[in-house]
């Protein structure tokens, strides 16, 4: 997998397993399991209105507080 990047997930024992189970029913790896649901979580935070809005409160904050810096 070309461009990829190695982290460390921790999590409870219980979701462990079931992702594990996931993983053994599919015939997939753990990591392909997690890397799906982390697309899908991506993809609907994107197309939802209220997370745009929360991004664009946060741009704007970011923007806020370099021109503060720029100023002095």
């Amino acid at each position: 997998m070309a461009d990829t990047k190695s982290m460390t997930l921790r999590m409870d024992e219980g979701l462990a397993d079931k992702v594990q189970t996931i993983a053994e029913v599919e015939g997939t790896t753990v990591s392909d399991v997690i890397r799906h649901a982390l697309a899908e979580h991506v993809e609907r935070r994107r197309r939802d209105p209220g997370f745009r809005v929360m991004l664009e409160r946060n741009l704007q904050r970011h923007q806020e507080l370099l021109n503060m810096l720029a100023d002095g």
